[in-house]
């Protein structure tokens, strides 16, 4: 397939600006398999020191071909280029693996909205590290991000079975979720009042328990520079080692707000660094989340938008600055939108820091999903020659084309 040079010099101008990293390959994968559009990605982490496809991208891409009986081409360690053809989703037990450290909560980004739309229910068993740099711990997952999601109208169990740790990883989480007709859009503007500062500082394996009471201690003598009227209650944590694989330390700080907002501040430890420097990092990092006056932190903001998308009706959030990665998501949601796949689908800055995301279509890819499976069954193999022709022009107009994604 060959790319007219008005589509390439505008979506190669686009692309340059978005995140070169794994996000475009969650993002648009998940979308893909929603929406039943092939999808061919090009020149993977091309900018990257280890440039192409990492085990947890691996790995990822492979329970999504899963969960739908798709087809993937090129998917192998260092791979460049991958083509994606889905089908319909369906439900069951399935698993992922890095064998790495690589995260499990990145398993779970890209998944996630996936089995929303299954045939039935979903038993997720993603293994690798629960706790890694360069992506959520698992305790933000638990604590910040399920909460705050289940608001679009959906349950979803997270079982930590295992933690695992850089470098081995080792870790295993089981999520466990039922389909859902539709999701209802979410308002998140109105951020109130802190009323809880909470958190947990942990350690495993071989460190001293006195490394999550030194943490914990240095993140709330920061805190209280700032914040003095309430108790900030972090509890030092020694992992179980029937629960633990490897060695690790790290802490997580939440702060609940009289609007059930929630926002978190976190940090791993690394071998030479001072256990007060881990506590004041992720205390530094919950304040600066608590100055910016959004109703989101700076990492749940971008998690949210596929969930945006796919909510029948006008979801609203308040945030800080736009991250970068939050900038990659609204684009793909906004490009698939041209496709016509929604009635309607709308990304408006109504304020500094204030999204608003609106969607026509009740039932999300769902019902796109379903529609294009009825338009198969009643055409025969000529005219079904011709649907994917029509897909394939789709995927042009929507930004799927390889020279457009740049992850």
């Amino acid at each position: 397939m060959v790319l007219g040079e008005r589509w390439w010099s505008h979506y190669h101008e686009l692309a340059l600006t978005l995140d070169k990293g794994g996000q475009i390959l969650r993002v648009s994968t998940a979308l893909s398999c929603l929406l039943g559009l092939p999808l061919r990605v090009q020149k993977i982490r091309a900018g990257r020191s280890t440039p192409g496809l990492r085990p947890q991208h691996l790995s990822g891409l492979e329970m999504i071909r899963d969960l739908c009986d798709g087809q993937l081409e090129g998917a192998e360690i260092g791979s460049t280029e991958i083509i994606f053809t889905p089908e319909k989703i369906k439900g069951g037990i399935h698993t992922a693996d890095t064998k790495t450290a690589g995260s499990v909560c990145l398993l779970m980004q890209v998944s996630m909205p996936c089995v929303l739309f299954a045939a039935s229910p979903s038993e997720l068993r993603l293994k690798g590290g629960t706790n890694a740099e360069m992506a959520p711990q698992i305790d933000y997952t638990a604590m910040v991000f399920k909460p705050i999601v289940e608001k679009f109208g959906f349950q979803f169990n997270c079982d930590i079975k295992m933690r695992g740790y850089y470098p081995k990883g080792g870790g295993e989480v089981i999520v466990r979720m039922s389909p859902v007709k539709q999701l209802n859009p979410i308002n998140l503007t109105d951020r109130g009042s802190v009323t809880k500062i909470y958190g947990r500082a942990f350690v495993a394996g071989v460190l001293p328990f006195k490394v999550a009471k030194d943490m914990a201690a240095a993140a709330v003598r920061c805190i209280r520079k700032e914040i003095r009227d309430l108790y900030v209650n972090i509890q030092p944590v020694q992992e179980p080692k029937d629960q633990a694989f490897g060695n690790g330390n790290g802490i997580i700080i939440i702060a609940e707000t009289s609007t059930g907002c929630l926002f978190a501040g976190s940090s791993l430890g690394k071998r030479g660094v001072n256990a007060d420097k881990v506590g004041i990092e992720a205390a530094e990092m919950l304040l600066a989340n608590l100055r910016h006056g959004g109703a989101v932190d700076e990492y749940l903001q971008d998690q949210l938008i596929i969930f945006m998308a796919l909510a029948c009706g006008v979801s609203r959030i308040k945030t800080g600055p736009v991250t970068l990665h939050t900038q990659t998501a609204i684009h793909f949601a906004e490009q698939l939108a041209k496709s016509g796949i929604w009635d309607q689908l709308r990304c408006v800055v109504l304020a500094p820091g204030v999204l608003s995301l609106q969607s026509r279509q009740p039932l999300g890819g769902a019902t796109v999903i379903s529609r294009l499976e009825r338009r198969k069954h009643k055409q025969g193999e000529q005219q079904e020659e011709g649907e994917a022709s029509s897909l394939l022009s789709r995927e042009l107009d929507v930004g799927l084309h390889p020279k457009i994604l740049r992850s």
